[in-house]
């Protein structure tokens, strides 16, 4: 959410920074409402005035007994009391109209976020990693002959339809460790709070992450009006709603993992084959809440995190800071981490961090009491993935795949395997 006052007091640089994102002027409609929004709310006020002077007079005219002034005081009264109702009812209208508007405009990027208009245009920052060397034509995760056994699309389809897939056996349990590996990462190492949230939240926790309204075809809503979440961001950061935090509780880490749901409404025919892009989901997600001066160097922090997960998993990766036109709608600032995956010859997002300022907070009220006593003021907000499962599991098996059709699994995973270190062609775990 924008603050009004700040658009009010330098509109031509809230509509250069949404110039950035490609989008259209919008401050002269949103002052215009404002505008609107403020004489009513003036001009209801004024005629409370007027009401509250004509009911002190009633009392004085019937003292006196001057019944025809009586009389015209109390219909005065009674005019201005219809009169404040419906100028309430319109300012409160206005109000609604205007804050739906600032809920649909999106985040403006930090100053040093490059210009750009799509993903040709975001900078490399990064690599880490030797592209592995295949002396095969290295295959996609599905076609290696030691993960087809235990990666049924056709299963998943008659049970759930397109975009879900069942895993068993040895990819399972590998899928497993992942996950076990990056939380116990983030806890141990990292200093990540674990939570377990519900992965079914309320409207308002949509809203307050800047999900709704405006991507609410993008998730699944069940009939009791329930959200199942689109990604852990939104329970997590929503802990903070209507909060307001001791400056020396700050900043709060969190980490969960948890199953994820997405429509998929704007990715028709994109990434069909395998499990890249499914309608469920696992994500081990990181979120922190922080002062306002900390958050840049948090969102460092929060990306080293990820790619440290990448490096001891020994996949090849490159970091991207995302241009103005390809960033998320609540973003600030965003840097992808993406895995290369020999089987598409190809880098692949496998995680985003990302800084959405006081955005999200202002959306659900979360703030901080300062330390000197000052008045409580928004905290900033970060969410990133560190990492998404599936996705590092065909990172995985596509970077381990050998030519008899095994896969060799990174040692930092033989703890949660048992000491195995390998899928057999035949699929079995060894």
């Amino acid at each position: 959410m924008h603050d009004i006052r700040a658009i009010r007091d330098t509109p031509q640089d809230f509509d250069a920074a949404l110039a950035r994102r490609g989008d259209a002027p919008l401050s002269a409609d949103v002052l215009a409402l404002d505008s609107a929004r403020r004489a009513k709310i003036q001009a209801a006020e004024g005629a409370q005035a007027d009401q509250n002077t004509a009911s002190k007079q009633v009392g004085a005219a019937k003292a006196k007994g001057d019944d025809a002034e009586f009389e015209r005081l109390r219909a005065l009264v009674s005019e201005k009391k219809t009169e404040v109702a419906q100028m309430q009812a319109e300012a409160k209208e206005l109000d609604a109209q205007l804050t739906d508007m600032l809920a649909r405009i999106p985040n403006l990027p930090a100053n040093d976020a490059p210009d750009g208009a799509d993903e040709d245009d975001n900078v490399e920052v990064s690599r880490w990693g030797t592209l592995p060397e295949f002396d095969f034509k290295p295959k996609e995760h599905f076609e290696i002959e030691g993960v087809t056994s235990s990666m049924d699309f056709e299963t998943a389809a008659k049970i759930s339809g397109s975009r879900f897939v069942l895993l068993s056996g040895a990819v399972a349990r590998v899928h497993r460790a992942l996950a076990q590996f990056m939380i116990d990462t983030h806890v141990d190492e990292n200093g990540l709070t674990e939570v377990n949230p519900p992965v079914l939240v309320r409207d308002e926790a949509m809203y307050g992450t800047d999900k709704l309204p405006k991507f609410g075809e993008d998730s699944y809503r069940t009939e009791e009006g329930m959200w199942l979440v689109p990604t852990s961001e939104v329970p997590l950061t929503y802990i903070a709603a209507d909060a307001v935090i001791e400056e020396s509780e700050l900043p709060r880490r969190y980490t969960s993992h948890t199953l994820c749901f997405r429509s998929e409404a704007g990715s028709a025919g994109r990434d069909t084959s395998g499990m890249l892009r499914q309608h469920q989901f696992e994500k081990v997600e990181m979120v922190s809440v922080t002062l306002p001066a900390e958050s840049d160097a948090e969102q460092k922090r929060m990306l080293r995190c990820a790619e440290n997960l990448l490096e001891r998993l020994e996949i090849p990766y490159r970091t991207v800071n995302l241009c103005t036109g390809d960033m998320g709608f609540g973003a600030r600032r965003t840097f992808d981490i993406e895995a290369w995956v020999p089987g598409q010859n190809a880098y692949r997002e496998i995680s985003s961090v990302s800084t959405t300022g006081d955005f999200q907070a202002r959306r659900m009220n979360a703030r901080f009491k300062p330390a000197d006593g000052g008045k409580p003021q928004f905290v900033h907000t970060l969410n990133g993935s560190g990492l998404a499962v599936g996705r590092c599991l065909i990172a995985v098996l596509e970077n381990g795949q050998q030519a008899d059709g095994s896969v060799h699994l990174p040692k930092v995973l033989e703890p949660y395997l048992k000491g195995k270190t390998t899928i057999g062609a035949d699929g079995a775990l060894r």
